[in-house]
């Protein structure tokens, strides 16, 4: 089946259209490392022809410990990504964490993205779809696939349908995520565009007792095997140098490694695209429906 399409600055993402990339370092660590880092992207994803839509947080609200670096603060990595988009021409996405940063956040950034954590916080759904913006959602580590359908109707009941999900793996505990890849078309059935994050998908929360750790070497397997089921776009926490990254060194993928796995990425879509879109399930088993609305929604500054 085919999901939603969504434009979001000429790039067209769902809806049977090609797949596409979302990437990025996961903190903004200094305007020059950002910048640098997304034209290297720019380049790379021009010449594997995948549409781009670079990614950074000026904020990483949720780390391990209170003593890790969390970023440059929102006021600062708004104009830190304001200067990207305008230079290099590139969409944004970037996360929000609280209600009142979403007016102001939408001001620059093209995607506002929830986090995990945070992605059943009515009151931060409602804010972000308020803002007319695309809204990415990451499935909680603690959700079933299932469980997003009261994710998308808060952010419809705003009048927003420019929604996206992405998963990043499944939590049962000892600092491992577990990939279950029936959640993708899972997800895809409830008829937006579905991403497939296989950087955190990696991770070990808490893995090394301060600070999460992670297996990058499964991150090209995991892509693989996420676009061989059929997702829409790829979300890639991407750096330079990974092992002096400021945040989830251990789960970023090395930019040299980025353009070898983007054609092998293309190819595996190329080959079941058709399939994917064809596709019609007629199991005799249903997603749970809801059992309630969001009509009276609360308001929000």
């Amino acid at each position: 089946m085919k999901t939603r399409t969504i434009d979001v600055a000429g790039v067209k993402m769902g809806g049977g259209n090609p797949l596409f990339l979302i990437a990025g370092p996961c903190v903004i660590e200094s305007y020059e490392h950002c910048l640098e880092t997304a034209r290297q992207l720019k380049r790379i994803a021009a010449e594997a022809q995948f549409p781009l839509i670079f990614k950074s947080s000026f904020d990483k609200a949720n780390r391990t410990s209170a003593d890790s670096f969390r970023g440059v603060g929102m006021l600062e990595g708004l104009k830190i990504l304001a200067a990207i988009k305008k230079e290099l021409q590139v969409p944004i996405l970037t996360d929000v964490h609280e209600p009142n940063q979403c007016e102001l956040v939408a001001e620059t950034a093209d995607i506002l993205q929830i986090p995990a954590f945070l992605c059943r916080q009515t009151d931060l759904l409602v804010a972000a779809g308020r803002t007319g913006h695309c809204v990415n959602v990451k499935k909680g580590q603690f959700l079933a696939p299932g469980d997003m359908r009261n994710v998308i109707e808060k952010l419809r009941a705003t009048d927003n349908e420019d929604i996206m999900l992405t998963e990043r793996g499944t939590s049962f505990g000892y600092h491992y995520l577990v990939n279950d890849m029936r959640a993708l078309p899972a997800m895809r059935r409830l008829g937006f565009p579905v991403v497939f994050d296989a950087t955190h998908s990696v991770q070990m929360p808490g893995g090394m007792g301060t600070a999460s750790g992670g297996e990058r070497q499964y991150i090209p397997a995991l892509a693989r095997a996420a676009v061989a089921a059929g997702v829409d776009g790829v979300f890639l926490e991407v750096h330079p140098t990974p092992e002096k990254a400021l945040s989830d060194g251990a789960t970023q993928l090395h930019i040299r490694n980025l353009p070898p796995l983007l054609k092998v990425l293309r190819a595996i879509e190329a080959a079941v695209r058709t399939a994917v879109e064809e596709e019609e399930f007629d199991s005799g088993l249903r997603t749970p429906g809801m059992t309630g609305t969001f009509t009276n929604l609360p308001k929000t500054s």
